[in-house]
């Protein structure tokens, strides 16, 4: 051939090369050895094969594709039928439903409850951060169902009227009075206008339906709901006002009436939100619409904290799962992409970036899944238990859950901006995962609570919690009394805690941190040396306390290679 002919085919300029193939067909369980450790350390081996089945899973190419669908396909509100009728359905993309049958079918919405046994809420946490990785959206009205659980319990005869539907692993997307559904999802209505996390101030009003009045009574209510999540649920948990009462109560309020009319919540509009889109957010507003009130009159609030505990949970199991799908994304990506004559996971710098992004999802795995624990502890402790274990488990529940909620939520928007950024311009488009990641990060951080919320939590957890803390702090020194930068982590708490009362508040979100990073430090020692030397070097030791304002600056003692090793094996994908 003439060396000035033309090579090039017609109508192409070049030959796609150096492009990370799609990360498809791998076990989100198999791979994640830390899961695997925590699981077992929590008495929840008897699931392992379940979730090793559902990671396959949920790792497989169609999978991983009803994800985009949801997120591309949003749901629309139809507020009237064609004849004018009032109906406020919501209309979603088929995959969505797909997504909830795949969380049913594994009994994430209840599987503590429906299969009581040691080490079910473990089992439960570490199926939800399975599919967290896939989807976040789907887990909304999941998580909400979940929570409402422990409350509607309280409610011996309502509850009877809803176990079955409740407990079922069968996903009913029929818009249908609950009596003819096979299955149910509840969702919640706090916030108003006026308020957001002061819901003290809402002024949503409640009257008596008929003669009776209080606990189990009908009542109807007139107002509105800032945020309505998710509209399209068979019944909300809400707080509004009685005429008789200054405190706000709870209320369940159906989607449908007894007599099988819809019930007068009327949607106004969905949220145009910021991260997924598969889920729909609403404002709405109670025209009269029928509810039963449930706990004691006045006693919304603490009635409904009840239900906001475990979802604060579940914000700290879905923020490490944005870090752990995150992670394993830009590792995969690493080892596929060159840059300047090298590939990029074989690069000293790149390798410091992603063993400290492998440190901070352990770290925030190994947190969860210790919270799962005392969770399952504290439920099957008796009133007035004041053994060591009972009140640590009270401690790690009431104390550490909020600060844990405040730091890793945190945590995973630095994390998923710095993944995003090991793709390079491909993590910046719609394309990839990468993008929804990155907008989903920040919700966690605000719903149930923001940053301050949780860290003044914290501070009051602290003094209403006084001998569980106590009990925490003392079980800590034991376990930090031969390793001196521990030692010296717990006397800078100790000092904070200490201080002048009107220096502590403006301090709470130093001992919430710190609080956070003694609890994983602890929790990375039981396992491999070579994870947590590095993880308490860099987040507790004062001679490298700048190590964590930034990912990617590890001393380089320590080795990187293998920590991106564990954390997601070469052989994986």
């Amino acid at each position: 051939m003439n060396p000035t002919e033309v090579t090039h085919r017609p109508g192409t300029t070049h030959e796609v090369t150096n492009q990370a193939p799609p990360l498809v067909d791998y076990n989100l369980f198999t791979t994640d050895a830390a899961l695997g450790e925590a699981l077992a350390r929590a008495g929840a081996n008897w699931h392992r094969e379940t979730l090793a089945r559902h990671g396959e899973t949920l790792g497989k190419a169609q999978t991983l594709a009803l994800a985009d669908l949801a997120n591309r396909h949003e749901p629309e509100l139809h507020t009237h039928s064609p004849r004018g009728e009032r109906i406020d359905a919501i209309e979603f993309h088929p995959a969505w439903h797909e997504l909830l049958a795949l969380l049913r079918e594994q009994g994430l919405h209840a599987l503590p409850y429906s299969d009581p046994r040691p080490g079910a809420m473990a089992a439960r946490c570490a199926g939800y951060f399975l599919h967290a990785q896939l989807e976040s959206g789907s887990l909304c009205p999941l998580t909400m169902t979940f929570a409402s659980i422990a409350v509607l319990q309280r409610e011996p005869a309502l509850f009877e009227t809803l176990r079955a539907p409740l407990y079922t692993r069968e996903h009913d997307a029929r818009d249908l009075p609950l009596a003819q559904k096979r299955s149910m999802m509840i969702g919640m209505g706090m916030t108003e206008k006026q308020g957001g996390s002061d819901v003290r101030s809402n002024r949503t009003e409640a009257r008596a339906a008929g003669i009776e009045t209080g606990r189990g009574a009908a009542y109807l209510l007139t107002g509105h709901k800032w945020f309505f999540s998710a509209p399209q649920c068979d019944a909300h948990l809400v707080l509004a006002r009685t005429t008789e009462h200054d405190g706000l109560s709870c209320f369940f309020v159906p989607r449908y009436r007894p007599d099988g009319t819809k019930n007068a919540v009327n949607v106004q509009r969905l949220k145009n939100k910021l991260g997924n889109r598969s889920n729909a957010s609403s404002e709405v507003e109670f025209f009269d619409a029928y509810g039963v009130m449930i706990g004691d009159e006045g006693r919304g609030v603490p009635t409904i904290i009840e239900m906001a505990n475990y979802t604060r949970l579940d914000c700290v199991i879905g923020s490490a799962a944005l870090m752990r799908a995150a992670l394993v994304q830009a590792i995969h990506h690493a080892r596929h992409r060159s840059a300047f004559g090298r590939v990029l996971a074989e690069q000293p710098l790149m390798q410091n970036v992603l063993a400290d992004l492998a440190l901070e999802s352990e770290a925030a795995t190994a947190l969860f899944m210790r919270l799962a624990r005392a969770f399952e502890d504290s439920a099957d402790a008796k009133p007035g238990d004041t053994d060591d274990k009972s009140l640590e488990a009270r401690a790690w529940r009431r104390i550490v859950t909020p600060a844990a909620k405040f730091w890793v939520c945190k945590r995973a928007l630095a994390f998923t901006g710095e993944a995003m950024e090991v793709w390079g311009g491909n993590g910046y488009v719609e394309e990839g995962p990468m993008a929804r990641f990155y907008r989903e990060a920040p919700v966690n951080s605000i719903w149930e609570g923001s940053g301050n919320v949780m860290c003044l939590d914290v501070l009051r957890a602290l003094e209403r919690e006084a001998d569980a803390a106590q009990a925490l702090f003392l079980a800590w020194r034991r376990d930090a009394q031969t390793h001196p930068v521990l030692n010296a982590a717990l006397d800078r708490l100790s000092v904070l805690l200490n201080g002048a009362p009107g220096t502590r508040e403006t301090s709470a979100r130093r001992i919430a941190q710190q609080i956070v990073l003694i609890a994983q430090a602890m929790l990375l020692r039981d396992g491999p040396p070579e994870i947590a030397e590095p993880f308490i070097a860099t987040r507790l030791d004062e001679h490298d306390a700048d190590c964590d304002r930034v990912f990617g600056t590890l001393p380089a003692r320590f080795d990187h290679a293998a920590i991106i090793e564990r954390a997601f094996p070469s052989r994986s994908a």
